[in-house]
């Protein structure tokens, strides 16, 4: 078993498993391979994420593990902060909870208010209360009116909190209030560069030391070993899935021409097509809707050969990222990449990060300082 590396990790479950018994395997797997963190991503079908970090916490010793992400409103305060607490103490301390705003399409359709970042900053505050045993009484904010919230009185958890940001005012909040901030995917260079100063800069301001504000890459890991139909389904069918759902956020943040997310809106498959693309599709399919993106916006992933991948995942800390997430992988599909990442990995240079994926980095001993 490999030495971990905290500064990586993965997303158990990536894509539609037929099980999510297949986490049991994914989570030693990538103990195994050296992978610090498993991330654990929330969907309404078999990926319910609080089941989820219990099996992740269970069938694991060192790995980080973090919900990312979930969202605040769908469960009650109270039940959020127990789920933290107790995962907090079941993985001694390897835990973060992660939180987003969601999509709106889909809290439209099932009539969840938007979630805003003002509830956002307020939740943050009621959970780290809760987390060090304060009883809360008459809470009356943007999260919510709640007459009395307590856990324990005798609890004293440092449970880091982690967001899923993507505009400006998000990178803000994440700097001065959250631990960790979780990027998406298919950043281009310039926009995580532009994205890692924003949340500096917010910590900064809020008299917090940057450095203890990890920014996380989502980087889509697709390398020519694997077979084409499945980098076709990983790559562009996981980017056309992104611009079905939020197409207009992505084309804004990267600064791409929006007239080409015209184009792929009106194509007649992609315009009548039910369901998600990286699920439904079929090879045939996907083979077309390649033809309606830009290389340029593909190119933001690890591609090519495998030490050509893991040339790209080392560039990302060049560029600013304290983290990255390889994306869209399972561990047995990264391993070839995590093996040629380990003979590039700089010797000492990610030796003051913590397991967990939104805790706080180890100061250097005086002698190395």
């Amino acid at each position: 078993m490999h030495e971990p590396m905290h500064e990586l990790a993965f997303y158990t479950l990536a894509g539609a498993p037929e099980s999510p018994r297949e986490l049991l395997d994914e989570i030693e797997r990538g103990e195994q391979l050296g992978l610090g963190s498993a991330f654990v991503s929330e969907r309404w079908n078999i990926k319910e994420a609080a089941t989820l970090c219990g099996a992740a916490a269970a069938s694991s010793q060192r790995l980080g593990i973090a919900t990312g992400v979930t969202n605040h409103t769908t469960r009650h305060p109270l039940i959020t902060a127990s789920h933290a607490t107790t995962m907090h103490r079941l993985t001694g301390g390897r835990y973060t909870l992660g939180l987003g705003r969601g999509v709106k399409a889909m809290f439209d359709a099932v009539g969840l208010d938007a979630i805003t970042t003002a509830q956002l900053e307020d939740v943050a505050g009621l959970l780290r209360r809760l987390f060090h045993g304060e009883v809360v009484v008459e809470h009356d904010g943007p999260a919510g009116r709640y007459p009395l919230l307590f856990l324990d009185r005798e609890f004293d958890e440092d449970v880091p909190l982690l967001l899923s940001a993507f505009g400006p005012r998000s990178l803000a909040l994440a700097g001065r209030a959250f631990d960790a901030v979780l990027l998406h995917t298919f950043f281009t260079d310039e926009t995580l560069q532009r994205c890692v100063t924003t949340v500096k800069a917010a910590a900064e301001q809020a008299g917090r030391d940057p450095d203890e504000v990890r920014v996380w890459s989502c980087l889509a890991t697709v390398g020519d070993h694997l077979p084409e139909p499945l980098r076709l389904k990983k790559l562009v069918g996981r980017l056309a899935t992104y611009l079905q759902g939020y197409g207009d956020l992505m084309v804004e943040t990267n600064g791409w021409d929006p007239a080409v997310l015209e184009r792929f809106r009106a194509d007649d498959l992609v315009s009548g097509f039910r369901g998600a693309l990286d699920d439904k599709a079929t090879t045939d399919q996907l083979e077309h809707v390649a033809t309606l993106l830009p290389d340029e916006w593909l190119a933001p992933a690890a591609t090519g050969s495998p030490e050509e991948c893991a040339a790209t995942v080392l560039a990302q800390f060049d560029l600013g990222a304290d983290g990255v997430i390889l994306h869209g992988a399972t561990p047995d599909e990264l391993a070839p990449v995590v093996d040629a990442y380990r003979r590039l990995r700089p010797h000492g240079r990610f030796d003051d990060l913590p397991a967990n994926p939104g805790g706080r980095r180890t100061p250097a001993p005086a002698h190395q300082a």
